[in-house]
């Protein structure tokens, strides 16, 4: 069996579902395939809202925890994530919904990279995310 169009060249492919789906023509489209990079495009915007909460929760716990090192570049980067992350809960609302499971998860990566970055002893940090999502977002919030 020959390799399909999605398989050998997904931009021609892609292109091509897209013509299929405007002429209305679904009999011809690639649904099985279509559903799928819907979902994963799903998938990509948690993602970007798991990267983007991982990058702040990690410099929200040097903030805390490496107070003698704070800079321009750490509160640069605490307004950009949350600024970023408000465009992108504004573009995907239903994403608000997964805000505490996402919160708990990227916490657990953003302590990995604390540790790492610190090289403070892991028992310093909290186990588990200290601050909510609304505090994680508040412009006022830096943790003391």
């Amino acid at each position: 069996m020959a390799p399909s169009l999605y398989d050998q060249d997904f931009y021609a492919w892609a292109n091509e579902q897209a013509a299929l789906l405007r002429a209305g023509n679904l009999s011809a489209a690639d649904i099985e395939n279509i559903a799928e990079e819907i979902e994963s495009m799903g998938r990509g915007e948690k993602r970007e809202l798991m990267s983007r909460l991982t990058v702040l929760l990690l410099h929200l716990l040097k903030w805390k925890f490496q107070s003698g090192f704070r800079s321009k570049s750490w509160i640069r980067t605490i307004k950009e994530q949350r600024i970023a992350l408000i465009h992108h809960l504004i573009d995907n609302p239903s994403l608000k919904s997964k805000c505490s499971e996402v919160v708990k998860n990227a916490y657990s990566v953003a302590l990995i990279g604390a540790i790492d970055e610190t090289n403070l002893p892991e028992e310093v940090f909290p186990t588990e995310c200290p601050w909510l999502f609304d505090q994680i977002m508040d412009a006022t919030f830096w943790p003391e």
